[in-house]
């Protein structure tokens, strides 16, 4: 490289990284934690509900599942206002990313509340617990030692789709990467150094993650 590719790089380095803390991490933590909210919620209601709630939350998994998430967004932000509701790009994004991770994080939950034997259920049952109480109280707790590997690998990947949020004029780091490529015209450079800032952010969380399995493993050898 140049020495004025390296001070482009240098230069741009800080106001990346500041768009990815200020912007890309409370965006992925807030439409995550909603997110799952929304997944738990369309998991039980999907196994134990009415069956008329069951197929609408079947028909919201179908839906989010079987069209790209970037559509989504779209829909969201720039297909809304035509029919008189408009909104600014954080609670599209937001509302475009929980959807998706309530949809995908629905089979999740779903499946790890399966996976807990029948006898978890009947021991609950037979000391006076009502459904609910047994789901809140046994059930869910056991699931959430299930769900840590699949929920953390959809959360570290939500890291990276927020990048899709550019599209909708968010700020968020990959937005900050092409308006720096519109003023220096060195996209391989820029491009590569986001892509270099996001790996660094998945190999932080993946980090986190084996470190939060392995203590979940411990507690239940214990």
């Amino acid at each position: 490289m140049s020495d004025r590719q390296i001070q482009i790089v240098l230069d741009s380095l800080w106001p990346l990284l500041r768009a990815g803390v200020l912007y890309t991490i409370p965006l992925t933590l807030i439409s995550f934690v909603l997110g799952l909210i929304l997944a738990i919620i369309a998991a039980v209601i999907r196994l134990y509900a009415w069956k008329p709630l069951q197929a609408v939350a079947q028909f919201y998994v179908w839906i989010i599942r079987g069209t790209p998430l970037l559509v989504q967004l779209f829909i969201v932000f720039y297909g809304l206002p035509s029919i008189g509701v408009t909104l600014d790009p954080l609670p599209s994004a937001i509302i475009g990313f929980s959807l998706s991770v309530g949809a995908y994080g629905s089979e999740i939950v779903r499946a790890s509340i399966q996976s807990i034997p029948k006898g978890q259920w009947e021991a609950a049952y037979s000391i006076g617990m009502t459904r609910l109480q047994a789901l809140r109280r046994i059930i869910l707790p056991q699931a959430a030692r299930v769900s840590v590997p699949p929920l953390g690998n959809s959360f570290i990947s939500l890291v990276k789709d927020t990048s899709l949020a550019a599209s909708i004029l968010y700020l968020e780091m990959f937005r900050k990467g092409q308006e720096i490529v519109a003023r220096t015209y060195e996209p391989l450079l820029i491009y590569c150094e986001v892509a270099v800032i996001y790996l660094a952010f998945s190999t932080v969380l993946s980090a986190l993650q084996h470190m939060a399995e392995r203590r979940l493993g411990r507690s239940s050898a214990a």
